[in-house]
Formats: structure tokens, C-alpha cells, sequence
């Protein structure tokens, strides 16, 4: 695997390996590469209690620690989900979703306490469409929803009637 210059980088309490998997069976492309237990003590604990787990997602490497609890995940920082269709965007969202939490406006907790942003991948541009009606249809329905509708906000966005 060829090193990539900047790898997100992920501390678990414990369960790296355990989501490093979960997240391969979700995505195509992914896979986990490697789990290394650290040979020599740490700050988090002795040899063999701190594992690193390297893993691809949709061909984008990770790394992934577990090594004892330090700082929660919030919102800071959250990976977004760009999906052609609805089809995909459902199957992301409730892959994702198993054992975690729905936020608004498609965001999501994963059962590690992972933000995720699943979203049609025309999002942007409409929310950032020149004439300001259709930016703020849009902006204004995707406000209302928990799990996105591309339909609706493909209407919200055209202007018809929801």
C-alpha cells in the first residue's frame, strides 16, 4: 500500500479493530490491512494493550488506535458521505446508523460515537446555487429532514411544491 501523505487518525478506548471492520463492511474498496500490537509499554498500558489498525475506506487509508479512553469524538470532526443516489444514501445511512444514533440534517453518530454526514453528492452545489430562492429552498428543507430525501431536495431546489 503506497503511504499517504495525510491519514485520518482515530483513537478508540478499545475498539479500533472492531470499527475499522464494521466501517470495510460498509464501504466498497475497504479493507483492514494491518493490526499491530505495540511491542513496548505506553502511557495507555503495557506491551500488547495498545493496537494500531491500519484500514482503507473506499480506497482511502485510516489508522485507527486502541488505547484506552482520552477524548470522546464530537462533532469537530465528522467524515461526510458523498452519494449519487438515494439507493446508496440509504444503504450508507443505515450501515452506518446499526447501534448509533440519527442526527439532523443528515448527520449521524455511528455506534463508536463517530460523526458521519451522508449527503447527496449535488448538495453543495445546490446549497450554493447563485440565484439565493433556490440555495435557500434547499437550505430550508434539508433543515427540516433527519435523513436526507434527495427527491425532496432535488424539488426544494427546482421549486416545486413539497
Amino acid at each position: 500500500m503506497k503511504m499517504q501523505k495525510i491519514t485520518p487518525f482515530l483513537w478508540y478506548a478499545k475498539e479500533a479493530e472492531e470499527a475499522a471492520r464494521f466501517y470495510a463492511s460498509i464501504f466498497p474498496d475497504s479493507r483492514v490491512v494491518r493490526v499491530t500490537a505495540m511491542p513496548s509499554d505506553s502511557p495507555s498500558g503495557p506491551p500488547g494493550s495498545v493496537k494500531i489498525v491500519e484500514f482503507v475506506l473506499c480506497g482511502q487509508p485510516f489508522t485507527a488506535m486502541s488505547a484506552g479512553p482520552l477524548d470522546p469524538f464530537n462533532h469537530a470532526i465528522s467524515f461526510v458521505v458523498q452519494c449519487e443516489d438515494q439507493e446508496e444514501l440509504d444503504r450508507y445511512w443505515n450501515g452506518l446508523l446499526d447501534g448509533g444514533a440519527p442526527e439532523q440534517c443528515g448527520w449521524l453518530k455511528d455506534r463508536f460515537g463517530l460523526s458521519w454526514q451522508i449527503v447527496p453528492a449535488a448538495l453543495g452545489e445546490w446549497m450554493s446555487d447563485p440565484d439565493p430562492l433556490r440555495a435557500r429552498r434547499t437550505a430550508d428543507a434539508m433543515m427540516k429532514m433527519v435523513k436526507l430525501d434527495i427527491g425532496a431536495l432535488k424539488a426544494a431546489h427546482a421549486g416545486a411544491a413539497g
